[in-house]
Formats: C-alpha cells, structure tokens, sequence
C-alpha cells in the first residue's frame, strides 16, 4: 500500500485520461476512471472512451500526479502576458494551406 487515501479506503486509485482523435493532434481530457495501475486504466479507457475507434493514442495520468494552478493565482499567472502583445499570433496572415487553424 502506498498511503494514498484511495488506498486506505481500499478503493483503485483514480486516473484522467486523455484521447487524441483521429482527427486532432493533441489530446484531450475525456473524463475519469478507477483502476488498479496504469496497464489496467489504459485497458479500461481504451473500452470506456474509445469504444467507436474514434482515438489514436490514450494517456493516463494518476490524478494524484497532477499539479494544476490556485484560480486565486489568476492575476499574477495569466494577466502579465496581456502586455506582451508579441505573444499573440496577430503579426501576420496564415497561408491558404493552413486555413483551418
């Protein structure tokens, strides 16, 4: 037993999960699971999330893993760059090749 509280409880430690459709080129967050590592969570993903083939890869993540931002940190994280206009993509006009971006 690692000590997680997942595991105390005697419950499967909870995973994200990612697909990348066939269509797309990064993945995206589907939902969540129970399993009991990560061989059996990319399993049950592949049978939860994928069911018509619609992905091309599926990560999991331990939700434990996961570090994600305070909303209280907002201002000091994401407004400084609003000032620094050379960040934004507007500076010059796509090829017709690329238009779907």
């Amino acid at each position: 037993m690692s000590g997680t509280p997942s595991d105390v409880k005697g419950e499967w430690p909870l995973w994200e999960v990612f697909v990348r459709p066939k269509a797309g080129l990064d993945h995206k967050h589907c939902g969540s699971l129970h399993a009991s590592d990560a061989k059996m969570a990319i399993q049950m993903a592949r049978e939860v999330y994928t069911r018509r083939q619609e992905g091309t890869s599926v990560w999991v993540v331990r939700s434990s893993d996961i570090t994600a931002s305070d909303p209280g940190d907002k201002d000091m994280l994401f407004d400084p760059m609003e000032d620094k206009v050379y960040r934004h993509p507007t500076f010059y006009e796509l090829p017709e090749s690329v238009n779907h971006m």
